[in-house]
């Protein structure tokens, strides 16, 4: 079975089976790193990608052939499901249908298409625009009629902008355009999350963002899994690791010299070679004489 039809299949089947966690990678490393640990799929989330990229925050500025390079890398490493962030299309519905193409030909198992204004930002961050919602509409419509096999999970900010009404009618349309799941981002209350469920749940795949620190009501997959939220996204769960226990290594290394008192934490170079398969490219190799 290929990865979008794992991931497809896992989602039809999320009343049985409960909620698909989807910790965030960047990388092939990362992609790597989460299917060992057993997790079903991986988030490239465009927050991610500029991080990673650039060293800035998700202000739209990865390009999207940075984002389709990207994945093709983590494709050549992983068969783990990876749903990648299209962000609002790269510009018009033409260059949507273009990266969507691009994206699915590089490897993804599915994209997210969102509605903000360009240039976008975090979904968690103030001071978000939505564009119209014939505009909204016609991005995923877009998005769809140029997909072959990969999902589309059609993303509304409106909540943040223009209230939970708005949200709700958004995502009802993407719905009514064939989209394979839903995401209403930013839920505030306890109240409105439960809201977003009852009418989507049952119906859709739903999406929800489980960002560190962000705005949601809850961090707990369990409460959202009780609701039937299908996919729980941790985009920055890595990220904000590696960003937190960084500055303590180098220091460690700074003040010792050495990196002996780290290597609990920080491993060795066999743990590295042991996860990126350096016996089985060896292996492979000498079969040619390598």
């Amino acid at each position: 079975m290929s990865h979008v039809a794992r991931l497809r299949t896992r989602l039809a089947e999320r009343t049985t089976r409960g909620i698909v966690s989807m910790p965030g990678c960047w990388d092939a490393l990362t992609a790597l790193l989460v299917e060992r640990a057993g997790f079903e799929a991986g988030f490239v989330s465009g927050a991610g990608l500029s991080m990673a990229m650039l060293g800035r925050a998700d202000l739209g500025l990865v390009p999207a052939d940075r984002v389709v390079d990207t994945i093709a890398l983590m494709r050549d490493a992983t068969e783990l499901p990876l749903l990648a962030d299209g962000d609002t299309g790269f510009g018009n519905a033409l260059t949507l249908q273009r990266f969507v193409r691009m994206l699915e030909r590089a490897g993804a198992s599915a994209v997210q298409i969102e509605d903000q204004t360009f240039p976008k930002r975090c979904g968690h961050m103030p001071g978000k625009q939505v564009v119209a919602l014939d505009q909204a509409v016609g991005r995923v419509r877009a998005a769809l009629d140029a997909r072959g096999e990969m999902l589309v999970v059609a993303r509304t900010d409106a909540l943040g902008v223009e209230g939970l009404p708005s949200a709700m009618e958004r995502a009802e349309a993407f719905l009514a355009e064939g989209a394979d799941a839903v995401f209403i981002e930013g839920p505030r209350t306890m109240a409105e999350l439960a809201q977003v469920a009852q009418l989507f749940a049952g119906r859709v795949p739903l999406v929800h963002n489980l960002a560190a620190g962000g705005i949601s009501p809850t961090d707990d997959e369990a409460v959202l899994e009780e609701l039937g939220v299908a996919v729980a996204l941790h985009p920055l769960l890595l990220m904000g690791g590696l960003a937190t226990c960084g500055p303590r290594w180098l220091a460690g290394l700074a003040e010792a010299r050495s990196s002996r008192r780290l290597r609990a934490e920080t491993g060795e170079l066999h743990d590295l070679n042991e996860l990126t398969g350096a016996k089985a490219l060896l292996d492979q190799g000498a079969l040619y004489g390598c």
